[in-house]
């Protein structure tokens, strides 16, 4: 039995498209024991995933060289045949390197890439999505398949949110851990007023989003809209957006949650372009953005505000309903 440890340890929608990976080595060695590694307060993405025997959490809140020092103590222990490294910075690479794995695998932007065993490139520049990225780091397992992320929300997931299904409705996810990647306040409110007239309006995020939704919903003056924001965790947003009628998001985290549930959804793109490479791969998805602005993209993540003041990639997005 082969013993691999997969470690992502960057931001939610990260997580989500490292799946396709997980899913792929166990379907090319389904005797392998796969592990994973990810930042605290990601760990529940990977919840009742079948290909998964266990997931350990790097808490970035704690002391770094003692959590490093813990962790490579656990990973030691474990002796694992592979640790394939998805995450593209130091903290990452000195887990693969001083791991003990008899092989390493990650991309060459890694800091620490020089030591592995493998290394594979990694471009922005290039129009290739990240899952295909990711599997190209499993291509020496054999041929893979590109398939959608995978999210596995239990049945009590899924009947959490039924009496919120029994109409029509639409989820929209207005937050963003860049400014500069999130659709502008008023275009929200903007939509929450065209969306309640067709259905039920609902706002997702995480308890740290709540005063955002609140504040859109008050902007809307519409009382019916109901904020969600830190009431659902991840799997039970996701079995929501599932069956919503159309999700709407921005190039963040609940982009990828639709992506792995197939939901059908339309994605803002600000300051940010498709052509990164993470786009929507639910088969009804659209991608609202301006064309035509010389200053975008301004950055591989965005900003916490616009280089240059104006914020036209926002400010000029026509809001798409159809």
């Amino acid at each position: 039995m082969k013993k691999i440890l997969i470690i992502q340890t960057a931001f939610i929608g990260d997580v989500i498209l490292a799946t396709p990976v997980i899913a792929e080595i166990y379907r090319l060695c389904p005797n392998s024991k796969i592990d994973v590694l990810v930042r605290k307060g990601n760990e529940s993405l990977l919840l009742n995933n079948p290909t998964v025997n266990s997931v350990y959490v790097l808490d970035k809140k704690k002391n770094k060289i003692s959590e490093l020092i813990r962790l490579l103590k656990l990973i030691r222990g474990n002796k694992y045949d592979e640790i394939i490294n998805l995450h593209r910075y130091l903290s990452s690479g000195i887990l693969t390197c001083l791991g003990a794995a008899n092989e390493t695998t990650g991309f060459k932007s890694n800091p620490l890439s020089f030591f592995y065993s493998r290394k594979i490139e990694h471009s922005l520049n290039i129009e290739k999505h990240e899952v295909n990225r990711n599997l190209e780091c499993i291509s020496h397992i054999g041929k893979t398949h590109f398939i959608r992320p995978l999210l596995y929300p239990s049945p009590l997931d899924f009947e959490k949110v039924k009496e919120y299904t029994n109409e029509v409705y639409f989820c929209l996810a207005p937050s963003s851990v860049w400014f500069t990647k999130m659709l502008p306040v008023q275009k929200w409110v903007e939509l929450v007023k065209i969306l309640s007239e067709k259905g039920k309006v609902y706002l997702l995020g995480g308890p740290s989003d709540f005063s955002l939704c609140e504040l859109i919903i008050q902007q809307s003056n519409i009382k019916s809209v109901e904020n969600f924001a830190g009431k659902f965790s991840f799997l039970e947003s996701a079995a929501l957006m599932k069956t919503a009628n159309r999700n709407f998001v921005n190039d963040s985290g609940p982009l990828h949650m639709c992506s792995a549930m197939n939901a059908p959804v339309t994605v803002f793109f600000c300051s940010t372009i498709l052509g990164f490479g993470f786009g929507p791969l639910s088969e009804d998805a659209k991608v609202v953005e301006v064309v035509g602005l010389n200053c975008r993209p301004c950055g591989i993540h965005g900003h916490k505000a616009c280089p240059l003041g104006h914020f036209k990639c926002g400010i000029e997005i026509e809001l798409n309903i159809d």
